[in-house]
């Protein structure tokens, strides 16, 4: 890439009660996460519950965020999905509105796949872009797809396909593998997604992060992300919000810092944790961040 990637707010998706978009509420969290430290905003990940809205909807966040006059060079696009077709259209339909990256995850119906199926997919998509395709960030998380992104297999695609894949979102958890990938792949965008290991892989070369903890803690996740610093106490808040599904935890964490109780919304089939946990997470996170709190 031409310059490093930075920060990008992995931006949690706001629902009323009856599961619609808030539009406006989202375009406004957007623009408070890029005027507090983040380089870009990274829409339908998994902190986004990306595979939970459909393209239409897609087209409809996209269209709102530029209206609001956030531009595509501030939008990464996150494409979670199993068919081709679907991966083909839900990435052009970001890159034509000028998307700055796209995050694309492995097809994950379909389990213990090899590297050489994994490897047809992804050039089955990129050959249906054509000439549309570029800036893609490969996007590593098993814990939700239950298939790995080898290092080999990124070798694979640069090879084939220069220039394509610019960066790799590695949220595996798996420090030898982010370590491989910062080894053996340190010109690309390596992002990692487990914010326990992102200082070091900063250190290393890593280009920055795609963090849900950007929703709130821009200033604090910058510094690692870019800067390299270790912070106890993100990485103590991680390990908490780790023991529930980690997007409701994020989202107890807006709505508290927020002081808007709509935030705590999520679609199905992801549930809000009970008001114990709920009550946990926040005392954690004022702990640590009582100056961020008050």
């Amino acid at each position: 890439m031409s310059r490093k990637f930075g920060l990008s707010a992995a931006l949690t998706t706001p629902f009323d009660e009856t599961g619609n978009i808030l539009l406006p509420m989202l375009t406004e969290h957007a623009r408070f996460c890029l005027d507090h430290h983040c380089d870009s905003v990274t829409v339908f990940g998994t902190t986004g519950e990306g595979s939970s809205i459909g393209h239409s909807e897609r087209g409809k966040v996209l269209s709102a965020l530029q209206a609001s006059g956030i531009s595509g060079a501030n939008i990464v696009a996150g494409v979670l999905v199993d068919s081709v077709i679907d991966a083909v259209e839900q990435s052009a339909q970001a890159l034509d509105l000028g998307a700055r990256n796209i995050l694309l995850a492995p097809p994950s119906y379909f389990k213990n796949v090899s590297d050489d199926g994994l490897f047809t997919w992804f050039s089955a998509v990129f050959a249906g872009l054509g000439s549309k395709a570029r800036d893609i960030i490969v996007y590593n998380i098993p814990s939700v797809t239950m298939v790995k992104i080898s290092v080999d297999l990124v070798a694979r695609l640069r090879a084939a396909f220069p220039g394509i894949v610019t960066g790799v979102k590695d949220s595996g958890g798996d420090w030898a593998h982010t370590e491989r990938l910062l080894k053996e792949h340190g010109d690309l965008a390596i992002m990692i997604g487990d914010e326990r290991h992102l200082a070091q892989g900063t250190r290393l070369g890593g280009q920055g992060a795609i963090s849900g903890m950007a929703n709130l803690l821009g200033a604090d996740v910058r510094a690692m992300a870019v800067d390299g610093r270790d912070d106890d106490r993100v990485t103590g808040l991680v390990e908490v919000l780790l023991n529930y599904p980690v997007t409701p935890a994020v989202k107890v964490l807006v709505a508290h810092t927020s002081g808007n109780g709509v935030w705590l919304n999520v679609r199905p089939p992801l549930i809000t944790i009970a008001a114990q946990d709920r009550d946990r997470v926040c005392s954690v996170f004022d702990q640590a961040f009582s100056e961020k709190a008050a």
